[in-house]
């Protein structure tokens, strides 16, 4: 196809119109190759600027821009690899390279590039799934630039890049695809929730156990308490028996009539217990010397004359023994 220079400098790429007359001095625009034939053969590539040709001999055959060039892909039906037809359309990106091989190795550049781009994405989406298309993306545009860079490489132009622009997949893959999407955040919602139950559940465990912990070291430290406190009501009781064995001892014996005195109160005791019998209970458990009161009360005195100072001096030790064994444990 050949193209021509428009009013405003830029090449157009979509009408054929007529190619720049031989005024013998031309000016080239920038980014521009003009293609000039001498009697019909080509002669040489005119570069931006000024340049002086024959007339009549030479003339502008073809007109090839250098710049970067977007063109539109059509939509297209295609076919995966699990038989899914979508509908497909993209952008390629190329420039012409080598303005000799675009003039002359293709009749019509732009065409053939959007015919291979077509054929090429084809045979790329057929080699994959539904799913690696949508997720591979980036990927199948690589692979397709590659593939048309190797077909065209005769033609003088480079692709720098292709771009799946849109993807339709037929009404019901799509209804099928959005119940996946809807089922798969169902299922993260609920796993979420279990989750969050379980860590629940967990804390709730968590706070029990401490719970029953704290209560337990707290019945532990009251019952150590308790018994500390029954040691050492234990140990003052002993020592105050201990004390008041002593004192009572010390009073029998160093002062005068002290042993009468203790006479005299055992035998007050004596008498005082058989009333209480009498009082608490029917029954009555008499002595067999009542009828003998003096008696009664000699033997009274009898008993305590059996406690010889000795045995009171065993006594006391025994419980100053008691009262170290207590402060021991």
């Amino acid at each position: 196809m050949r193209f021509y220079s428009g009013s405003n400098g830029s090449l157009n790429y979509f009408n054929k119109s007529r190619l720049p007359a031989n005024t013998i001095v031309r000016f080239v625009p920038q980014q521009t190759a003009w293609i000039v034939e001498r009697m019909g053969k080509f002669n040489r590539i005119l570069q931006p600027g000024l340049v002086v040709m024959l007339p009549i001999l030479d003339k502008i055959q073809y007109v090839q821009s250098l710049k970067e060039v977007a063109i539109e892909v059509p939509s297209q039906n295609t076919i995966t690899l699990d038989n899914v037809t979508l509908e497909m359309d993209g952008v390629l990106y190329y420039k012409v390279v080598d303005a000799y091989k675009a003039s002359y190795g293709v009749e019509d550049a732009q065409y053939a590039i959007i015919q291979l781009a077509q054929t090429t994405m084809r045979s790329e989406i057929g080699q994959l799934s539904l799913d690696l298309v949508l997720r591979e993306r980036t990927a199948l545009n690589i692979n397709i630039t590659t593939s048309i860079n190797e077909a065209a490489k005769d033609w003088g132009i480079e692709v720098l890049r292709y771009e799946i622009r849109d993807i339709r997949p037929p009404i019901n893959v799509v209804n099928s695809m959005n119940q996946v999407v809807e089922k798969e955040r169902q299922k993260r919602a609920n796993i979420l929730e279990s989750e969050g139950l379980k860590v629940s559940e967990i804390n709730i465990s968590e706070a029990h156990k401490q719970t029953e912990i704290l209560k337990s070291e707290a019945e532990m430290s009251k019952r150590i308490n308790l018994a500390k406190g029954d040691s050492d009501a234990i140990l003052l009781r002993a020592k105050a028996n201990a004390d008041s064995i002593k004192l009572i001892a010390n009073a029998i014996r160093n002062t005068p009539g002290g042993k009468d005195a203790v006479a005299l109160s055992i035998a007050e005791k004596y008498i005082d217990a058989f009333g209480k019998l009498a009082k608490e209970t029917n029954t009555v458990i008499l002595p067999a010397s009542l009828d003998n009161f003096p008696k009664m009360i000699a033997s009274g005195m009898n008993i305590y004359n059996k406690l010889n100072e000795t045995d009171l001096a065993k006594e006391v030790l025994t419980a100053d023994k008691t009262v170290e064994e207590i402060k021991k444990e």
